[in-house]
């Protein structure tokens, strides 16, 4: 069995020794995947397109402001709160926004703005390859990272991009992007996307050490380390959530010098927890 503080406890020794390289292999990942729900510098985690009718519900209104009609009935503190929530859950759902852009395509067009429509559906398709090619093998170079920083100090940055290696970039692609479509329509039963959420959760760790594993073993593997730990990694990622809302009260900043590397280290630490008890 696992408990949260043996494994927030082995985070902070890892970030110690390895903190600058650390932060800035988070604010790579945050910058470029939105990986972070609350750090300053995600750029794919505003408001935008968080349901299939924004477009027509949010047009004219800036993202990442709360809608006046909450606002003035919360305080400066309830809002805070607000934001760190949402924070969390875009994070949560990042990989699936692409999915939304095209359907604010759609949405476009059926509202007779064609200019509109045709570039959110170039935006899609950008989005998607970027997402595909780029975003989420970084994301597993960032688990590489975290992995290896376990093990020692004064790891390179350099290592997260391993990934794109030739003869494993399209194996983690591929892996990855059928992971994000899988939890994209367990989505669509609500509840079956928060589970396969969780049951996914391992798939980039597992890529991050065996880069050319079968996908279908991949699923397998996250699936067995994830039966009966569910509800405690739920548990693990809402310990983070006071973290979180200081890190929204600094507008960011805590996430990227602190947060997010003890985070992902965490993290990391209960995926080494769960490979041990598997085998």
């Amino acid at each position: 069995m696992w408990n949260r503080k043996d494994l927030k406890y082995k985070a902070k020794q890892v970030v110690h020794k390895n903190y600058w390289t650390a932060v800035v292999v988070c604010f790579l990942i945050a910058l470029l995947t939105g990986e972070f729900g609350t750090s300053i510098v995600g750029t794919w985690n505003e408001r935008d397109s968080m349901d299939p009718n924004y477009i027509i519900k949010f047009e004219y209104k800036i993202p990442g402001d709360i809608p006046a009609n909450i606002s003035a009935t919360l305080n400066d503190t309830q809002i805070k709160a607000l934001e760190a929530v949402e924070a969390n859950l875009n994070s949560a759902l990042k990989p699936q926004k692409y999915i939304f852009k095209i359907w604010d395509a759609i949405t476009s067009f059926n509202i007779n703005k064609a200019g509109l429509g045709i570039l959110l559906c170039i935006a899609a398709i950008v989005a998607l390859a970027f997402t595909i090619f780029i975003a989420d093998p970084l994301i597993v170079g960032g688990k590489k990272y975290f992995l290896s920083a376990r093990n020692g100090s004064n790891t390179k940055v350099g290592i997260i991009a391993e990934v794109f290696k030739k003869d494993s970039w399209l194996n983690i692609a591929i892996t990855m992007f059928l992971r994000n479509i899988y939890t994209a329509l367990w989505y669509l039963t609500i509840i079956g996307g928060i589970i396969k959420t969780y049951e996914y959760r391992m798939i980039p760790y597992i890529l991050a050490e065996n880069p050319q594993i079968k996908r279908k073993e991949a699923f397998k593997l996250s699936k067995q380390m994830m039966k009966g730990n569910k509800w405690k990694t739920f548990v693990l990622d809402m310990s983070f959530f006071g973290w979180n809302f200081l890190s929204v009260l600094t507008f960011g900043i805590l996430s990227i010098l602190y947060v997010n590397p003890y985070n992902a280290a965490t993290l990391t630490e209960l995926y080494c927890m769960l490979k041990e008890k598997q085998i």
